[in-house]
Formats: C-alpha cells, sequence, structure tokens
C-alpha cells in the first residue's frame, strides 16, 4: 500500500503530465504543489513509485511519466469526477432538447460528447431488446402490400414492407391493428412473440394467412442483428494526439472503423455504473494506447444503451468523466420525455 504523501506525489504527476505533456520532474513538482516535503524527499517517493510500476521514465528525459497501472491508481482513489458548470449543464439541455428524432438525438450526442471531451465519441442507438412497444402501426400501400410501422418507447422507429398473398381489406386491416397494439403496447420486445402468438387463430380463416405474414414480419424486426448500431464522431481529434501513440494512430483508427470492437468495449460499461478501461486493460491491441470511458444511458432506471469517448491514456479523466455522465443523464431524461 503506497501511503498518502506517495499518493499524492502520483496524483501530482499525472495532473501534470495530462496538463503539460511534459515527463515530469521532482523540483517541478515542490514548484506547483504544496507537497509539504522537500525536492529530495519526493526524488525518493517518486523512485518508490517507479519500482512499484506507477511512473515511468522515458528514455529522452529526467522527468517521470504515468504507466497504465499509475492511471488505473488514479482513477481508483485520486480522481474525482469533475462536476460540469452551469453554462456547460445549460449549453447540453439547449443542444440535445433541439433534436427532433432518435436518429437526431445520437447525432447531436455525439457531437457533443466529441466538443466537450475533445476525444473520439461513440454512442449506441438503444438496442430493441431492452425497449418496449410503443405503438404498431399498419398502413395499406396496395390490395396485397402492406408497411408495418413499429415505434419503441425510445423514439425508435422501424419501418418493413409485407406482400401478402391476398388481399386485406381496410376493415381487417383496422382490427388487426387494434387488437395487436391491444396486446403488444407497452410490453417488452422479448415478451412479444408470447403475447402475439394464438392472434391469427382470432381471425377469420381467409385473413390467418396474411395475419401471421404481418405477424412474422414484426418478430423479424425485434430479433433484427442490425439493431446494434452505433454512432462515431470526433476522429479528427485523435490527430492532436499524434505524439501519445507510439508509432502511429493507424491501429487505433483501425480499431474504431470495426464496430464489433466498439460495441465490446460500450458493453463493458456496467448497467448504468461507470467504465473506465485505460490502455492495455482494453483487449484489442489496437487500443492498447488509448482508454475508454463509457456509460449506461436510459429512462425510469432502465439502461438501454451506452455511450462513451475514446483518446489517448494521456487524458483528464475527471473532466472526461463528467462531461460523459452529465450526456448520458441529458439523453435518458430525453428519452422519458420523448
Amino acid at each position: 500500500m503506497l501511503s498518502e504523501r506517495r499518493l499524492e506525489v502520483l496524483r501530482a504527476i499525472v495532473q501534470d503530465y495530462v496538463g503539460t505533456e511534459e515527463p515530469v520532474g521532482s523540483k517541478a513538482l515542490t514548484e506547483r504543489h504544496r507537497l509539504g516535503v522537500s525536492p529530495a524527499t519526493v526524488r525518493n517517493d517518486m523512485a518508490v513509485l517507479e519500482e512499484e510500476g506507477y511512473i515511468a521514465q522515458p528514455h529522452t528525459s529526467a522527468g517521470r511519466i504515468p504507466t497504465d497501472k499509475g492511471y488505473r491508481l488514479f482513477v481508483d482513489r485520486l480522481a474525482g469526477v469533475k462536476p460540469l458548470s452551469t453554462p456547460e449543464r445549460r449549453a447540453i439541455q439547449n443542444f440535445l432538447d433541439g433534436a427532433v428524432d432518435l436518429d437526431d438525438v445520437v447525432g447531436r450526442t455525439v457531437r457533443l460528447l466529441a466538443q466537450l471531451t475533445r476525444q473520439v465519441a461513440v454512442v449506441q442507438y438503444p438496442s430493441l431488446t431492452r425497449s418496449t412497444v410503443r405503438h404498431v402501426e399498419l398502413l395499406s400501400l396496395a390490395p396485397a402490400r402492406l408497411m408495418l410501422v413499429l415505434i419503441t418507447d425510445t423514439g425508435r422507429v422501424e419501418q418493413r414492407l409485407v406482400d401478402c398473398q391476398t388481399p386485406f381489406g381496410e376493415t381487417s386491416l383496422a382490427d388487426l391493428r387494434a387488437r395487436l397494439n391491444s396486446r403488444v403496447v407497452g410490453r417488452r420486445f422479448t415478451d412479444v412473440p408470447q403475447l402475439v402468438q394464438d392472434l391469427p387463430e382470432s381471425f377469420d380463416p381467409e385473413d390467418r394467412g396474411t395475419v401471421s405474414t404481418v405477424l412474422s414480419t414484426l418478430l423479424e424486426t425485434l430479433v433484427e442483428e442490425a439493431e446494434e448500431r452505433l454512432m462515431i464522431g470526433g476522429t479528427a481529434n485523435l490527430t492532436r494526439f499524434g505524439h501519445d501513440f507510439p508509432l502511429t494512430i493507424r491501429p487505433v483508427l483501425e480499431a474504431l472503423e470495426e464496430q464489433v470492437v466498439l460495441l465490446k468495449l460500450l458493453g463493458e460499461a456496467n448497467e448504468s455504473g461507470m467504465a473506465v478501461r485505460i490502455g492495455h486493460e482494453n483487449a484489442y491491441e489496437g487500443l492498447n494506447s488509448t482508454s475508454v470511458v463509457s456509460v449506461g444511458y436510459g429512462s425510469g432506471g432502465e439502461t438501454v444503451a451506452k455511450l462513451g469517448v475514446v483518446g489517448p491514456t494521456r487524458m483528464d479523466y475527471p473532466g472526461t468523466m463528467g462531461a460523459v455522465r452529465a450526456v448520458a443523464r441529458y439523453v435518458g431524461q430525453i428519452l422519458a420525455e420523448s
């Protein structure tokens, strides 16, 4: 266990390195921070921190920089989440309140996160498996062609064309629409198959084939793999941190193109709590020089998706964690009110 004084020295090293981008020496630490001890004592503390693997010496400098292990201890023990200022919170609310639909909410959230943190922002669309049905609309496009529109509680809208074997009249269509909504509105998507399985039997024999076709289309929509969608923004921010990535940022850019990788990273966040993955804690090799800060968002205590940022390990963790948490909270409020 490190002493409180050595923890304070580590905190000071992290803060100075994040702020100045320069390796930190004992003289600079004693000048910038009130550590209450001499430079010689700080040098001794830094030697212990280096021996324990919390800081390291770049080959070109006499100063020290934090390691992944040092950043991890900083996040776990030393870093509070920095609250956003009142103007920042108001700007977030005003920007997100202008959204007109779910795509707009996600797009605005990505841009906002990238601007606030100056990192790469990643936002997952609300998962259908965690959603409930708000409404199912059925529209007649031709005597034997329908459009099925599924609207979720998170504002997501899915549209599918349904080709019927025989013409389906307006009266039958209105009847199916009413019965279907009476069974599924307000229910979890995972419950829908059980709720509608006997619905065709309640219709006249000549309509049962069409009803079954509509239900098949609905159920396919609920389980479609394409539901795992996400949006990414702010990739250009990485160019500001070229010296933070050994050799090249190409592996990072390649990893960001892999949607499966990003979904896995976001999935490591707890249901509603925040997850911070630092450097080599990221299983994907291309992201070993980055940190990922992610959190779940949703409404009514229900997490429906994740959002977060990816940036270099030399990150303002308190500020980034505060921004990610605040944005997630506002997005959850918008979904609850939509």
